[in-house]
Formats: structure tokens, C-alpha cells, sequence
């Protein structure tokens, strides 16, 4: 079976992973006899949205790897735990991850 990582970055399509995206990413993983693990940075969002008006909320803060638990129902571990060598492959499902590394 292979083992796939998923890296999540928050919950929420304008501050964090798209829920649809992550959620039939790991249907698709299942229907394919693969293993997923989830892994987030637990880190502070860089900013927080109010996804009714789509603004951002000032006054707010979140976690990223508290909020990207609320996809996978808690099944997730801190990404500084990853163990790469056991790996098939890694898929990071939002646009984030480019600004929570290289930021």
C-alpha cells in the first residue's frame, strides 16, 4: 500500500485549504488502496477571513494546524514530525504553502 502525505494549512477557501479539495484528494487516496497521513505547520495564520463577507478579521487569530484538523476530524500531526523516507509521495492541498515556507 502506498503512503501519501497530505499537507493541510488551515480550513477555509480563502485562508487555508479548500475543504472540497482536501476532502476528495483523501476519497481519491482511499478508492486507491493508498494511505494517507495529514500533516500542518502549527503555526499562527497570517491572517484570519471572515468567509461571510470575505474580509479579514483583525481581531482574530487561528491556528493553522487546529484549524486543518477540522478537515480530517483530528487525524493530523505537526508537519516538523514528517518522516519523509517512509513516503510514497506528498501532496499540499492549498496555495498557502508556498507562503508558510517561504515566507
Amino acid at each position: 500500500m502506498k503512503k501519501i502525505a497530505i499537507i493541510l494549512s488551515g480550513c477555509g477557501f480563502l485562508d487555508g485549504t479548500e475543504n472540497h479539495e482536501a476532502v476528495l484528494t483523501l476519497l481519491a487516496l482511499e478508492r486507491s488502496d493508498a494511505e494517507a497521513v495529514c500533516f500542518a505547520p502549527n503555526i499562527m495564520q497570517h491572517h484570519v477571513v471572515n468567509h461571510l463577507t470575505g474580509t479579514v478579521a483583525e481581531d482574530e487569530s487561528r491556528n493553522v494546524l487546529v484549524e486543518s484538523a477540522r478537515i480530517v476530524r483530528g487525524a493530523i500531526a505537526n508537519l516538523r514530525t514528517i518522516e519523509v523516507n517512509g513516503l510514497d509521495a506528498l501532496i499540499p492541498i492549498t496555495s498557502l504553502v508556498k507562503r508558510i515556507f517561504c515566507s
